[in-house]
């Protein structure tokens, strides 16, 4: 994100006139029914050809694509927060009578907050939400849930959200919150009328009404908060911020209080209570993965985080240039307002591969950005997530027959909030299988509190065909175990065999539209022992589990000309980009060098598909491939992409150093002794400016272990360096590189970094924006 004088008008923005994008963005309307009914696909041409485009309708800049949205909410002070809550539909001159005559004075809370005061206020009220604090709270949780489907379990129907989803997450939230649990109805009524008065689109007669349930909520906060003065060791986070209140008054102010009283009342309850109904509409929409939660309850915790990725209860959120800014190629000026629309990020494929399927198997599905990113992120994203997994366990393992009902969904129209209003289930009570065991009942499987843990997200597959792909290379052809379609890929990208206990990455290098997956294996004698033991112990007819797809070496189609780089088993990932480009017209050149022909996999098959266009060098054949030459004749624009053992990529990277008209893209397929030896290490503070925290990195841990254990998600895959999804921005310190993603000009630049496995140079402080 950089800033930018801006030289083009809205209407400027989606090119000219008459073109069929330009006129699908003037007719974007938040409150029609595509949006409504599914924001995601709504976008869906936004985000494959006009990412950001200006809404004359609602007069805000509609931001469509992950990495765009990501930047966006990285960046508090390009991208102020002060808009978030103000009303999208402007009140009427009754209506802000009404809301005068109770003397509403909504202020500024920790949403719509701008610095130095949110990180002030958010680093003061903070400790109740850290992952540590929240643990004890999974009992009470429990007990609410148990206590709700012990009432509805042999009734054969019920609405999920009349009956629990809507009153167990309010209970928790007053519990939370210690503020009294004896007006249920009355906050329902006044909650429903905050979220439509700011996000929603009440007609001038709904307004009256509405303003007169936000003005009786704006009492009712300030009666509470009353009360809650009067009792100085009460316990609850309104509490914990009254007594700050107390301490610190010139951080957490009189008007902040009240005001947080009213916004956390909703926060902490409405989008959990959307998202559960999401979720469970979801999943029993997608009858595969309901079973297999149901068969094995170990996926749950990953099955949340894809229903809040593919299905999530905050849809969009809002933000305002403080100065002139570069969205997405698009330059907006100071003012601007945008919609950030997180449902259409989080389905894109340029992060997500096929982010438009759900898969609870999805093992980046974390990366989702449903409760926002950086300084403002949902600070009760964990306690969301526990109640919406003790909910599906409870509900999972005492009515794994449950289905979803006839009915017609309903949805209170909103911008940024999606849930429905009911959710009617029905099953057959005497299926119930506690009635045949009584004890399944009060069992129970305890989930760790904050993001899932990545061993449990594999899928079960079955291997259909072994086969040998060269000397010393093993083929393998798998399928889905159970006879469903495997999720679509894209060149470049690998999965993880889970095997005895080895668990072991390799490309994809099959073609996309075949039934199953294809992966080449080369046997490492002298590697740590799963090559060698899939060698020795892998069959067909086998079943294994498999993590993934993922993508993190993706090719870009839209490059002028493509050169593609193979040395040895890396033609894995290179084939499948040759099958790619060709399919799509490019022009491309392919390379492969190897010892000996013999042991160069798919030699025959590059030769025969990509004639004319592939070189093959083998090196007992005489063959030997002209890098120098090669990269001296790339034309200007040219993408090359490598991949092979450390001396080819390195050999490429000196060589390119050169060529700064050019991009090189590369992936090892081995680490360089990325590993932590405490013994040698320093410890080390890193300062996270995005979530305004400092942190000691102690000698026995890496920055990415320290960072998760703070609460604060981080997307990681391989631990070793060599992957590159860990990378954070490094804004001041020296530092210690030991990945294989980086090249010698970025570890140079100093303004990267792997979090699993790179550190301060120097022990000194460092810097990130995290």
């Amino acid at each position: 994100m950089t800033a930018s004088t801006n030289t083009q008008s809205p209407a400027a923005s989606a090119a000219t006139e008459g073109c069929p994008m330009s006129q699908m963005a003037a007719g974007f309307d938040p409150f029609d029914a595509p949006y409504q009914g599914n924001p995601a696909e709504a976008l869906r041409w936004s985000r494959e050809q006009l990412p950001v485009f200006y809404s004359e309708k609602l007069g805000y800049w509609i931001v469509s694509r992950y990495d765009d949205i990501k930047a966006v909410f990285s960046d508090n002070i390009l991208f102020s927060p002060r808009n978030a809550l103000e009303k999208i539909t402007p009140a009427t001159p009754e209506a802000m009578e009404v809301l005068r005559s109770y003397g509403y004075a909504m202020n500024r809370t920790m949403v719509n907050e701008d610095e130095p005061a949110h990180m002030e206020r958010r680093r003061a009220l903070m400790e109740h939400f850290m992952p540590e604090n929240l643990e004890a709270r999974q009992e009470m949780i429990r007990e609410l849930t148990r206590e709700k489907v012990d009432a509805f379990i042999d009734t054969g129907r019920a609405d999920l959200v009349d009956e629990m989803l809507y009153e167990v997450p309010l209970m928790v939230a007053l519990h939370f919150l210690g503020v009294p649990e004896d007006e249920i109805a009355t906050l329902r009524t006044f909650s429903l009328a905050h979220s439509v008065n700011t996000w929603g689109k009440p007609s001038p007669e709904k307004q009256l009404q509405v303003a007169h349930d936000v003005g009786r909520f704006w009492q009712y906060a300030g009666q509470v908060i009353e009360k809650m003065r009067a009792d100085p060791d009460g316990q609850g986070w309104m509490h914990y911020t009254i007594r700050k209140n107390e301490e610190i008054p010139e951080v957490v102010t009189d008007s902040y209080v009240h005001s947080m009283m009213m916004a956390i009342i909703v926060a902490a309850h409405e989008t959990t209570s959307l998202a559960s109904a999401n979720m469970f509409k979801t999943l029993l929409s997608h009858r595969d993965a309901w079973h297999d939660i149901c068969a094995d309850p170990s996926l749950i915790p990953n099955a949340v985080e894809e229903c809040l990725r593919y299905s999530g209860s905050i849809v969009a959120w809002r933000r305002e240039t403080t100065g002139p800014a570069r969205v997405g190629g698009v330059d907006l000026p100071e003012g601007a307002k945008l919609l950030i629309v997180q449902a259409s990020g989080n389905q894109d494929e340029r992060h997500f591969e096929g982010g438009d399927t759900f898969d609870i198997y999805r093992d980046n599905a974390v990366d989702h950005l449903t409760f926002g990113y950086g300084g403002h992120q949902c600070m009760g994203k964990n306690i969301g997530r526990m109640e919406m997994r003790i909910f599906l366990e409870e509900i999972s393992r005492r009515l794994p027959h449950l289905r979803l009902a006839e009915q017609k969904f309903t949805y209170v129209p909103s911008i940024s909030f999606r849930g429905p209003d009911h959710l009617w289930v029905e099953w057959d009570p005497a299926q119930n299988p506690e009635r045949a065991d009584p004890a399944l009942a009060r069992a129970r499987q305890r989930f760790a509190v904050g993001a899932p843990a990545r061993r449990d997200i594999a899928r079960i597959i079955r291997v259909t065909q072994a086969r040998r792909e060269a000397d010393g290379i093993l083929g393998l052809t798998l399928e889905d175990a159970r006879g469903r379609p495997l999720p679509r890929w894209s060149a470049g990208a690998h999965v993880e065999l889970c095997v005895d206990g080895y668990d072991r990455k390799y490309s994809l290098c099959g073609r996309p539209d075949a039934a199953g997956y294809d992966v080449a294996i080369l046997r490492e004698e002298d590697g740590r022992g799963g090559s060698a033991h899939i060698h020795d112990a892998v069959r067909e007819g086998m079943e294994l589990k498999l993590r993934g797809p993922h993508n993190l070496f993706r090719l870009d189609e839209d490059a002028a000309r493509h050169v593609l780089v193979a040395g040895g088993i890396g033609i894995t990932p290179i084939i499948a980009m040759a099958d790619r480009l060709k399919a799509l017209g490019r022009d491309y050149e392919v390379h492969y060098c190897g010892r000996e022909r013999s042991a160069m996999a798919f030699a025959d098959r590059l030769e025969a598909d990509h004639a004319g266009r592939a070189g093959v060098y083998p090196a007992d054949e005489g063959a030997r491939a002209d890098l120098a030459g090669l990269v001296a004749g790339l034309q200007a624009g040219s993408h090359v992409y490598a991949c092979g053992p450390a001396r080819m990529i390195d050999a490429l990277e000196a060589l390119m150093a050169g060529r700064p008209d050019c991009t090189l893209h590369f992936e090892y397929f081995a680490a360089r002794g990325a590993g932590l030896d405490p013994e040698k290490e320093t410890a080390f503070d890193v300062e996270l400016t995005d979530s305004n925290l400092t942190l000691r990195v102690a000698a026995d841990r890496t920055l990415l272990e320290t960072v998760e254990a703070a609460g604060i998600d981080l997307a990681s895959d391989c631990c070793e360096g060599l992957c590159g999804s860990c990378e954070v921005r490094v804004l001041e310190g020296e530092i210690d590189h030991r990945d294989m993603v980086l090249t010698r000009t970025e570890r140079a630049g100093n303004r990267r970094m792997m979090a699993c496995c790179s550190r301060s140079a120097n022990g000194k402080p460092i810097k990130l924006a995290l």
